[in-house]
């Protein structure tokens, strides 16, 4: 389908949705710590893959080590900007043709491009509080401590607001994200399967009349395609580089 086609669907549209897969993110250069080759470079220089290091317990029981990956590998994001596909994104938005945003990555890349109303359901690296007096650090205060970081008045250890591996999604950051994508009449799906945890947990809500799937580089001909009512193959972000050049 040509892409002023789509672009009339987003200018038809009363609410518009893009749930935000790992596909976007790693068109921007970032690395799929959970599942790409990096993965196995991870094991080999920590002993534990990046679910076993990433999950509740060990922040728990192994702190030390958590934090030292934590800040040599998942801290890296921050370094990175956000490629050129969330900067379309939010020219799309600026011109009125997005409305709201969901995802599951924790790098706050739609953030840092501008983009509003946007859902991180497992939270950002930017946000991190003490559990005991609830004072929030910026993501430097962490990369720079040395060791585990502390809380400088309770000198306890400071918890990323990430959602880990063995945790919950927040149910007020779920119960938004449902909302929001029963809105929708219009849902983008950029980067992630229609089987992937994203849409597995957001597709149950959505009753509007056009769902668009772009594969993006990861993405492989799959039997969830069907459920599309278009599907986009290729990267994602030349796709909304090309609707926000039609946007001028």
């Amino acid at each position: 389908m040509k892409e002023k086609n789509l672009l009339q669907i987003l200018r038809d549209s009363r609410y518009t949705v893009v749930l935000s897969g790992a596909g976007l993110m790693a068109e921007s250069g970032y690395p799929l710590l959970r599942d790409g080759a990096e993965s196995y470079d991870i094991e080999a220089k920590y002993g534990y893959s990046f679910e076993e290091i990433f999950n509740s317990g060990f922040y728990s029981a192994r702190k030390e080590l958590f934090f030292r990956f934590y800040k040599e590998v998942v801290l890296k994001a921050a370094e990175m900007p956000p490629g050129e596909g969330f900067c379309a994104l939010k020219t799309l938005q600026d011109h009125g043709l997005v409305d709201s945003i969901v995802t599951r990555r924790i790098a706050g890349l739609e953030d840092r491009a501008g983009c509003r109303n946007v859902i991180n359901l497992k939270g950002t690296i930017f946000d991190n509080t003490c559990p005991v007096c609830g004072r929030q650090y910026p993501v430097e205060y962490i990369r720079e401590s040395k060791g585990v970081p502390l809380c400088e008045k309770c000198m306890v250890a400071i918890r990323p607001n990430v959602c880990l591996f063995g945790e919950m999604i927040d149910n007020g950051r779920m119960t938004r994200a449902a909302q929001e994508v029963e809105k929708a009449d219009v849902l983008l799906v950029l980067g992630a399967s229609l089987t992937s945890p994203l849409c597995s947990q957001m597709l149950q809500y959505y009753t509007g009349s056009n769902l668009i799937l772009v594969k993006g580089i990861t993405g492989t001909e799959q039997y969830s395609d069907q459920r599309a009512d278009i599907v986009i193959e290729g990267r994602c972000d030349e796709f909304l580089r090309s609707l926000a050049a039609g946007c001028e």
